[in-house]
């Protein structure tokens, strides 16, 4: 799931050795605040079908918002999470951590406090 799942997923892509990789984009957040998810950009839904073999990777499963319009669009897709707080835990097939509803998780790429210029080798 852009932007969240972006890094775990390279991550399991480069493990599990997956050149293929695609992404739905789902935005559920303004800021700190959340509110109603959409889909902002999606796979070719006519090669994916209802998800079966698809792996859906995402930092954080929240209140599941996110991931109930993702399976609306896949519902055979596996979900995995870095972490999974109560709320949305049910929309997770697996995850590695279980965190506090009250949790707020700081992730290496969110820290930005500032805009910072992406680093494109000019030297």
């Amino acid at each position: 799931i852009t932007r969240g799942g972006m890094a775990p997923a390279m991550i399991v892509a480069r493990e599990l050795d997956i050149r293929v990789v695609d992404t739905i984009s789902v935005k559920s957040y303004n800021h700190q605040s959340q509110s109603e998810p959409s889909v902002i950009k999606a796979p070719d839904m006519d090669h994916i079908g209802d998800g079966t073999g698809v792996l859906v990777i995402d930092d954080l499963v929240d209140t599941g918002k996110t991931l109930e319009v993702v399976r609306q669009h896949m519902p055979k897709a596996h979900v995995a999470t870095v972490y999974a707080k109560p709320l949305g835990r049910s929309q997770v097939d697996t995850f590695i951590t279980e965190v506090s509803q009250d949790t707020w998780i700081f992730f290496p790429w969110d820290m930005a406090l500032q805009y910072v210029e992406p680093f494109r080798g000019t030297d």
